[in-house]
């Protein structure tokens, strides 16, 4: 067991962990929770070596193997099935000692050698490390390319996967769901749950905290507090131990009023009917919540729009996606634009919760880049509403905050952008205002003057939200919001959302959020967007399905084309001990024909083969047009596309010559 007895810990001057006690028992999978800088990481680096004790006693079982995700980013030309196959230490281990006994001429070590090379699962490492990959999100094609050709995000999906690979009796997890979306969190959970070993994770995510954990330990105070319980559990336990403190539950108690107050006012009134039942859904959450929110940094909510046209917008025959570069149109000027979603005609309507679903580069955030007017629609028509105001949440942050401004100067930015449709809407530009909004952030002091580029993620993201309220939108685009939110924040988020007045479209992988703001869900998906007619529960359900699917048609399309799986690990010089026979593949008698014929034959082959090849880069090339990716890597990417796509084509046509010509043959 994991044993800690009046553990401090400290970090410089500070001291995180004071006279703490903990038990962990064998096969536990515990969630670590806490306020952001409480400790979390701090603890998980004693547990693998990289601290050591400031006081106290702690004990971790010598024997047991650790694994847990290295957090820098790969940098390597070996294929992804190799670099995640090189996270078994024990099968690495195994092969440099069959190394050592082959040069050491010594017939038992070699014999006992490769006994442990095949128990540590040297003939299926490939098959187990390629599951691996494709449940985290790859496609078939990607599991031979180089891990140098993945965006940051993919690679790190590999370091998870690498993670996962190795054998352990010690699992440790540090926001292992930041890069994942819906479709491979649903596949980890499954993963996790599997899992036989001893597990900590540190997660922001509701959701994933209760189904793989049992057991909760909450940092609070420099203490550890153990709640036999996954994350809801702990809340509810937690909740009873705070209602006897008297301001948490006053404060709780004035919110509910504001929240009732508007139900009653609002509720026979057809025009607010979703409103009031946004605030309904808030109340329900607001007794269960509130001890996470004291516990926030801050709170804030969403000032009541100026107008709300209804429609918001409506969208005609739209194709979103990416204009040819201009590098692509300099080398071929009938090159085509890159379409990621097709024929698109809907209508988002005032006071609408739409929740956007979809696999990973489907097109999610490209159609929530076009509403938000960073890209052009590639053909169709966005009709906006008369006085449309949107508030756009980017994906990565840096979208749309500069790195060398502070705070203060992105506010001054703004309202000189929006200049007189600020004032129109009743918000002070004077430096001092600007300044004493951000305090309301919690940017005070000298944070109003710290370059955005040296903050965390998650003032980055407090920046973007601060940005937000003060332009009073009435259509709110929110791309991946919590990804740097800890989860009183995230509370504090779905709140304010919920009793936003105005429009929201929210792409998100967190279902705790999603399920307590929308009330419905687009689907985008196979080029198309289309209602989804279900809950978050119908739609994991529809994941598992899909995945299925693909993975059906993939096995069925390596045996059509004849594709063989890659092979298990070579063993070293096995003629040096005994083997079994294997039976010799059957050898084809060579083909009747002259040597032009042979040739043409030859040649098809290669054709074909290099035309799978093509495809395969075409389909990867789309995919990461399909990501949120800056404006020069977008060109980048673009261009290499065009090159593809045309030898591709001349490929397929001389394929096409030479089947006819064998054919006449």
């Amino acid at each position: 067991m994991i044993s800690l007895k009046n553990l401090i810990l400290r970090r410089g001057a500070r001291v995180l962990i004071d006279n703490a006690n903990l038990t962990i028992n064998p096969g536990e999978k515990a969630g670590l929770v806490g306020r952001n800088g409480a400790g979390k990481s701090t603890l998980f680096a004693l547990l693998n070596g990289t601290l050591h004790e400031d006081g106290g006693d702690f004990f971790v079982p010598p024997q047991w193997r650790m694994a847990q995700v290295a957090q820098d980013m790969p940098e390597t030309d070996e294929s992804a099935t190799a670099f995640v196959i090189a996270g078994d230490t024990t099968l690495a281990a195994a092969q440099a000692e069959v190394e050592a006994a082959e040069l050491s001429d010594d017939g038992e070590r070699m014999a006992h050698a490769y006994m442990a090379l095949h128990d540590a699962g040297a003939h299926d490492a490939p098959a187990r490390a390629q599951a691996l990959i494709l449940g985290l999100g790859f496609k078939t094609h990607e599991l031979e390319q180089p891990v140098d050709s993945f965006s940051g995000g993919w690679r790190m999906r590999l370091q998870l996967a690498r993670a996962l690979m190795c054998p352990s009796d010690l699992l440790l997890l540090d926001e292992p769901t930041n890069h994942l979306d819906l479709d491979a969190l649903v596949w980890l959970e499954a993963w996790l749950k599997k899992y036989e070993g001893t597990m900590l994770v540190i997660s922001h995510d509701r959701e994933f905290l209760d189904a793989v954990t049992q057991v909760t330990v909450h940092i609070d105070g420099g203490k550890l507090v153990r709640y036999g319980g996954n994350y809801s559990k702990f809340e509810d336990m937690r909740a009873e131990q705070m209602e006897q403190q008297q301001a948490a539950f006053a404060k709780q108690q004035e919110k509910m009023a504001h929240l009732q107050k508007f139900i009653d006012r609002f509720k026979a009134k057809a025009s607010k009917a979703k409103q009031a039942q946004s605030r309904v859904k808030a109340l329900e959450r607001m007794e269960r919540i509130a001890p996470v929110l004291a516990d926030a940094e801050f709170t804030f909510e969403f000032s009541a729009p100026a107008n709300l046209p209804n429609p918001m917008l409506s969208l005609h025959g739209v194709n979103f996606g990416y204009p040819p570069s201009a590098e692509a149109l300099a080398l071929n000027p009938q090159a085509q634009p890159i379409t990621i979603v097709r024929d698109v005609n809907k209508s988002v309507l005032g006071e609408q919760r739409i929740g956007i679903l979809g696999a990973n580069g489907q097109g999610k955030s490209t159609v929530v880049k076009t509403i938000a007017r960073d890209l052009q629609p590639l053909s169709g028509e966005i009709i906006e509403g008369k006085g449309l105001s949107i508030g756009y949440f980017a994906q990565q942050e840096l979208d749309v905050l500069k790195p060398a401004d502070n705070p203060l100067e992105h506010m001054i930015a703004l309202a000189k952008k929006l200049g007189a449709e600020s004032r129109l809407s009743g918000q002070s530009t004077r430096e001092q205002d600007l300044r004493n909004f951000l305090g309301t952030f919690n940017f005070s002091g000298d944070m109003v003057k710290q370059a955005v580029g040296t903050m965390s993620g998650g003032e980055k993201a407090r920046l973007v939200l601060c940005m937000l309220v003060w332009q009073r939108p009435n259509l709110l685009l929110m791309d991946e919001p919590t990804n740097h939110l800890d989860l009183a924040t995230r509370e504090a988020l779905g709140m304010a959302l919920n009793e936003f007045e105005g429009t929201v479209m929210l792409v998100s992988h967190d279902r705790a959020l999603l399920r307590a703001v929308c009330d419905e869900f687009w689907l985008v998906s196979h080029g198309g967007i289309s209602p989804f007619d279900g809950d978050l529960d119908d739609y994991q359900r529809y994941l598992l399905d899909e995945a299925k699917r693909q993975r059906e048609a993939a096995k069925l399309l390596m045996k059509e084309g004849g594709i063989k799986p890659v092979e298990a690990l070579p063993v070293v010089n096995p003629t040096s001990v005994a083997t079994t026979p294997v039976a010799a593949p059957p050898v084809k008698k060579p083909l009747k024909n002259d040597n032009k014929t042979r040739q043409m034959v030859k040649e098809l082959a290669d054709k074909e083969q290099r035309m799978q090849a093509l495809q395969a880069e075409v389909a990867a090339l789309e995919d990461q047009l399909g990501q949120s990716l800056p404006l020069d890597q977008v060109n980048a990417l673009s261009l290499k596309l065009q090159g593809v796509l045309a030898e591709l084509q001349s490929t397929e046509e001389r394929w096409l010559e030479l089947s006819d010509l064998l054919e006449a043959a």
